[in-house]
């Protein structure tokens, strides 16, 4: 993957992040490649291996027709999340890892789900809060508007998910009941 001074990147974790500089460092007794990230949310700055970069999971932030996906892909119905919170904290983990966006929204629907049915845990308010960062902010960097605006329109489009769920289990259970009479 190409990353150039000046581009705007996802970091999973991190969120966005402008790529400010290549710096040559010496690790032991070899020279590397190192990206110097700035995290846009806090302005701290991240040194990156340019080896590790896809191993991390850096990618190019998505592009405005890919927002407009992912706007779409919040609004749309989801499976269950798994049951048991060990499985669902392993999966939900991963899905943010992989980097991508859509696993990340994935997972924040779920989150946003299982909080309007549930007292979430520790954790899983964590995951949540961290979650829905990473999808804002990403969008509103793509989109050009502030983060509060775009947090305003996921949170509709997270409502409007749930209500899907809710109806599509509601029809699920009817449906069932009426095949066993």
């Amino acid at each position: 993957m190409f990353i150039r001074i000046g581009q705007k990147v996802a970091y999973p974790n991190h969120g966005v992040c402008q790529v400010e500089a290549v710096q040559d460092k010496k690790v032991g007794e070899v020279f590397e490649k190192f990206y110097m990230l700035r995290v846009i949310s806090n302005n701290s700055s991240i040194l990156v291996p340019k080896s590790k970069i896809s191993e991390i999971g850096i990618r190019p932030i998505i592009n405005s027709v890919q927002c407009e996906d992912l706007m779409g892909f919040l609004a749309e119905d989801f499976e269950n999340p798994p049951s048991d919170w060990k499985m669902r904290a392993k999966q939900f983990a991963a899905k943010v890892q992989t980097g991508d966006i859509f696993e990340v929204a994935d997972v924040l629907k779920k989150l946003y789900f299982l909080s309007k049915v549930k007292p979430l845990s520790f954790r899983e308010q964590q995951m949540l809060e961290k979650t829905k960062f990473l999808v804002v902010s990403e969008m509103a960097v793509v989109c050009s508007q502030p983060q509060c605006k775009i947090e305003e329109k996921v949170l509709e489009l997270l409502e409007i998910s749930y209500k899907k769920h809710i109806e599509n289990e509601q029809c699920y259970h009817l449906k069932r009941a009426s095949a066993v009479h």
